[in-house]
């Protein structure tokens, strides 16, 4: 079950998920500060499939409970060729810039921070990546989905043009 954004239903036995960030908010009342939690987690197959999803409470498991289930919600799906992407790709959210692109088998995930996470959990195996712009991991993870969602699988091309995959990379 897909639409135009390329948008999964989540099937939960295979689904791996990993925090990307969890953050301290003090909120100052009259009777003092009051803290809660904030945490940013990723959900994925490993075989490309991968959500985001953001998680508030007073406690780090609940937030990080409530993230989850946001991410289940957000799933997307695209393709993956040999454990890389397909082609070079740009994504791009807020002030969040992050590119992309596909790598020889064994150069592993070259990424940092929030984006090896997505990449990771994702079922990249190798790729290159350049996070540009905002560090903010919000900006970072939603930039790095936009990615993602935005590839091309390579034998859709070549049958909407109506040519080989020897042509389409050859020619």
């Amino acid at each position: 079950m897909r639409d135009k954004k390329n948008n999964v239903k989540a099937a939960d036995a295979e689904l791996k998920e990993k925090l990307v960030a969890l953050n301290r908010v003090a909120k100052v009342t009259k009777g003092g500060r009051t803290f809660s939690f904030s945490a940013i987690v990723v959900v994925g197959d490993g075989n490309g499939k991968v959500g985001h999803g953001l998680g508030k409470a007073r406690d780090v498991s609940e937030a990080i409970k409530k993230a989850v289930d946001e991410a289940k919600k957000n799933l997307v799906s695209f393709p993956l060729i040999n454990g890389t992407i397909p082609h070079e790709q740009k994504g791009r959210y807020g002030a969040g810039k992050v590119f992309m692109k596909p790598a020889a088998d064994g150069t592993g995930v070259i990424a940092g921070g929030a984006m090896r996470a997505v990449l990771e959990i994702a079922g990249v195996h190798n790729v290159l990546g350049k996070s540009q712009g905002s560090s903010n991991p919000h900006n970072v993870v939603k930039a790095t989905i936009n990615g993602l969602q935005n590839l091309r699988d390579p034998k859709l091309i070549a049958r909407q043009r109506g040519i080989s995959m020897d042509k389409l990379f050859n020619g």
